[in-house]
C-alpha cells in the first residue's frame, strides 16, 4: 500500500486545484459577465468581435493550462481521498457526487475545445477576409453568437461542477 503524502504536500496540491479553478472560472465569468456586455454597448459587432478575439487569445493558452492542472491534481487528490473507491465507482454519496463534478468537467472541456479549435479559428479567418473586404458579416456575427452561447453553456457547466464539488465536500 502507498505511504500518504505528506499534509503540506495534499495542501498544494488543493491550493493549485483551487487556483486553476478560480482562474479558468474567473476568466469564463469575466468574458461572459463583464468583457461582453460592455463590449457589445460601446463598439460596433465587428469591432467588438475583433477585441473579444484579442482577449481569447491571451486566455485561450492560461485555460488551457488550468485545465491540465485541474486534471494532474484532481487525480491526486481523488488517489489520497479516503473516500474513494476505484474509477467510475458510484459505492458512496462522494464517489457519485465525484463522478457527477467529472462528468460535467469533461462537457465542459469538449465546449472549450471546440470554442478553441473549431469556431475562434472561423472567426479568426471571417475578421481577416473582412479586412480584405472579401467575408460576409453576417456569417461572423453568426459565428460570434454560436461562441457567445457556447461560453454561456460552459458558466452554467462550471456552476454544476462547483454544485457537485460542494456535494462530495459535505459528504
Amino acid at each position: 500500500m502507498l505511504e500518504t503524502p505528506p499534509s503540506w504536500a495534499i495542501a498544494l496540491v488543493y491550493w493549485m486545484h483551487l487556483l486553476a479553478t478560480v482562474t479558468w472560472v474567473g476568466a469564463l465569468a469575466t468574458m461572459a459577465i463583464l468583457v461582453l456586455p460592455a463590449s457589445k454597448r460601446v463598439l460596433n459587432p465587428i469591432d467588438q468581435l475583433a477585441f473579444v478575439e484579442a482577449i481569447q487569445r491571451r486566455l485561450e493558452p492560461i485555460a488551457w493550462f488550468s485545465i491540465a492542472i485541474l486534471i494532474v491534481t484532481g487525480l491526486f487528490q481523488m488517489s489520497v481521498n479516503p473516500h474513494y473507491d476505484g474509477f467510475l465507482s458510484t459505492s458512496g454519496q462522494w464517489s457519485l457526487a465525484i463522478l457527477t463534478k467529472h462528468i460535467f468537467v469533461i462537457f465542459m472541456i469538449v465546449v472549450s475545445a471546440i470554442q478553441t479549435w473549431e469556431l475562434w479559428p472561423a472567426i479568426r479567418r471571417g475578421l481577416i477576409q473582412i479586412e480584405r473586404g472579401r467575408a460576409d458579416e453576417d456569417q461572423v456575427i453568426r459565428l460570434q453568437k454560436t461562441e457567445s452561447m457556447l461560453l454561456h453553456l460552459n458558466i452554467g457547466l462550471s456552476i454544476l461542477v462547483l454544485g457537485a464539488t460542494a456535494f462530495a465536500r459535505a459528504s
